[in-house]
């Protein structure tokens, strides 16, 4: 303690600890482990030198069999040096000038303090280790990953210098090369620009007569393991590859279908709204007029009106009017139909109207007509013009009349079977049919009134009349019934089973009709609809091959009057219709009739269209595409020659 400076143990021991601290700080000589292990093994091993430059250094004072591998230790110009190269033994006076100046700079030091670290006065700075073995062959192949297999170790001399590969494929053998190397010169004709990466990608080269494949690194032996630029992704990174492409590839066509149903659907929305816009302009054009004046009655095809105070009040007239029977142009089972003179103020001056005359045993049928005639919101234009109802006494007993407009050209029928129509005539036949009967099922007027639907029944060409202009007219209301709202359940179920079985939609030959939906009703009508604009395209020579005879729906397929239970058997049983063959698909404006024909006589009431919508779609037919020319002259037929006809 006196020693010490009279400082207690305590304070011995805490400078003790001070200096021990301060000798690993600055590396101060552990002699214990240095004397006892590596002084034996240094008088046992051989040192390599070398000069590569003009003083002597001394590069490494690591004995091979420390290192349990052979050490190579680059020169000037050889670069390499293996473990058989000729060295002398280092005499033993140098051996302990040596070992002196290796205590005073020992080897525990960290790595880096030691590359960092001077063997004598300016000397090497230890760098970068690389795996450096000569050209070898290998069995590495250009794909994937592949060790060199070199197991000699070098110290690179220069600071700047990073580890390299070089594989060749020449003449079917393939080699690999190691090496340090400055990146700032070129190797075999290449500067290396990838000397920052951690790992070594080859990257191909163009080499004379073979494959040539380069990579450089910065980590410490990185050139051991060396990695094929065109093979480098594991399975995972494959498969994640795989699925990025494969959702690439879908989410277009995702996007694409989504964009697909997105248009048509706001295609459809504003088709409806064009339809909607165009109805309400039509209605609000009608309303501008005079009603009157838009349902003026229309007596022939001449255009020629009656006097308007006739026109005004001939419905209410309690006097028999002047007439005089001239032609009788139709008979069905009900009544009988004449071309009639309506005389004005002269016998001179007259009207031709047409007489529809009933026995005293049809009064129901005419009560039944002349109610339905009666409503003035059923006028429309492709509606048959009522004048008035009468009851009339003759020789032959009570008679019951109806008397209305005269159309010359009488009814379709008829005009099919002597007349071949255009595309153009069947655009107009097709158009104002679907608008009568739209007009007879609405729950409103052209002019915007109130009205009570209406459903024919017995749609056919038979009760369809063709005006001058060439659009159709509908008659016959003997079966019609009107949709009251009043109706109940069992009034609408014993309206029976009525029309003619040719026509008959599948749930009236069946009697199954929807009696909680009047909507089923008017799809009677529809499906009949149909039928009649078969006969129509049947007769159009537009159809692209020879126009055959007229022949009425299911032709050859049932008897010229079918009964009931015959047409079961066709349209139940064997789904059956009338056919349309290719050669009509083949004209545009016939496909799209033929495609609303289909839709109209689908077998679910439910799923045809409404006379509406056919109405429609008619207004969106352009008639001018492909327009053929009109019934030539020979196939036409004196106008007074035929007449309208009825039940």
């Amino acid at each position: 303690k006196e020693a010490a400076g009279g400082k207690t143990e305590g304070g011995i021991k805490q400078k003790h600890r001070e200096g021990g601290a301060e000798r690993k700080h600055h590396g101060q000589l552990r002699l214990g482990p240095f004397f006892f292990f590596v002084i034996p093994r240094l008088l046992q091993s051989r040192f390599v030198l070398f000069h590569p430059r003009p003083e002597f250094r001394l590069l490494s004072l690591v004995p091979q069999s420390c290192l349990g591998q052979a050490v190579s230790y680059p020169m000037s110009a050889g670069r390499l040096r293996v473990e058989g190269d000729t060295m002398s033994w280092i005499p033993k006076h140098i051996l302990l000038w040596t070992l002196l100046y290796s205590t005073a700079n020992p080897l525990g030091r960290g790595t880096a303090e030691y590359r960092e670290h001077n063997l004598f006065s300016g000397g090497l700075k230890m760098r970068k280790l690389c795996k450096f073995c000569d050209v070898k062959l290998t069995t590495c192949t250009n794909e994937g990953h592949c060790c060199s297999n070199c197991n000699i170790t070098s110290i690179c001399v220069h600071k700047n210098e990073i580890c390299a590969a070089v594989w060749r494929k020449y003449n079917g053998n393939m080699t690999l090369e190691t090496i340090c190397h400055d990146p700032t010169l070129e190797l075999h004709g290449y500067k290396l620009d990838d000397f920052n990466s951690k790992k070594c990608f080859m990257k191909e080269k163009k080499g004379a007569g073979g494959l040539l494949y380069m990579c450089s690194c910065k980590d410490d032996e990185c050139n051991d393991e060396i990695i094929f630029s065109e093979n480098i992704t594991s399975s995972t990174e494959i498969k994640y590859v795989i699925a990025l492409v494969a959702v690439i590839c879908l989410v277009p066509l995702l996007v694409i279908a989504i964009a697909v149903i997105i248009i048509f659907y706001f295609y459809r929305v504003q088709r409806r709204k064009k339809l909607n816009k165009a109805w309400e302009k039509n209605v609000k054009s009608r309303k501008q007029k005079d009603c009157s004046d838009v349902c003026a009655i229309m007596l022939d095809d001449d255009r020629s009106d009656i006097s308007s105070t006739c026109a005004n009040n001939i419905n209410h007239n309690t006097e028999l009017l002047p007439i005089e029977l001239d032609t009788l142009v139709g008979k069905g089972r009900f009544a009988e139909v004449y071309k009639a003179k309506l005389k004005q103020n002269t016998s001179e001056q007259f009207e031709t109207v047409a007489v529809k005359i009933f026995s005293y045993e049809e009064y129901a049928s005419w009560k039944t007509e002349k109610d339905i005639f009666s409503d003035i919101n059923l006028k429309h234009e492709n509606i048959l013009q009522f004048l008035t109802a009468e009851e009339r006494k003759t020789d032959l007993g009570k008679q019951y009349w109806l008397i209305t407009a005269f159309h010359s050209r009488g009814n379709l029928q008829e005009y099919l079977i002597k007349h071949i129509i255009s595309w153009e005539d069947l655009w107009k036949l097709g158009g104002s049919l679907a608008r009568g009967i739209a007009h007879l099922h609405s729950d409103h007027t052209p002019c915007g009134r109130p009205k009570t639907p209406i459903v024919h029944r017995d749609l056919k060409s038979s009760n369809i009349l063709v005006k001058n202009d060439l659009a159709c007219c509908l008659c016959d209301f003997g079966l019609s019934l009107r949709l009251d709202p009043t109706l109940s359940v069992d009034d609408l179920a014993n309206s029976g089973q009525v029309g003619t079985a040719r026509y008959m939609a599948p749930e009236v030959l069946e009697s199954r009709m929807n009696l909680d939906n009047v909507e089923s009703f008017k799809q009677t009508d529809v499906y009949s609809m149909a039928l009649v604009l078969w006969e129509m395209t049947s007769r159009c020579n537009g159809v692209g091959e020879e126009v055959k005879d007229y022949e009425p729906p299911f032709g050859s397929k049932v008897r010229e009057h079918p009964c009931v239970e015959s047409m079961k058997d066709n349209v139940l049983r064997d789904r059956g219709r009338p056919e349309i063959p290719c050669s009509w698909l083949n004209h545009q404006g016939i496909q799209k009739v033929c495609e609303t024909i289909v839709e109209c006589w689908d077998h679910d009431p439910e799923a045809r269209l409404t006379a509406q919508c056919v109405a429609e779609r008619f207004n969106d037919f352009d008639y001018q595409d492909g327009l053929l020319g009109r019934s030539s002259s020979e196939e036409k037929i004196p106008e007074e020659s035929s007449g309208n006809s009825a039940k």
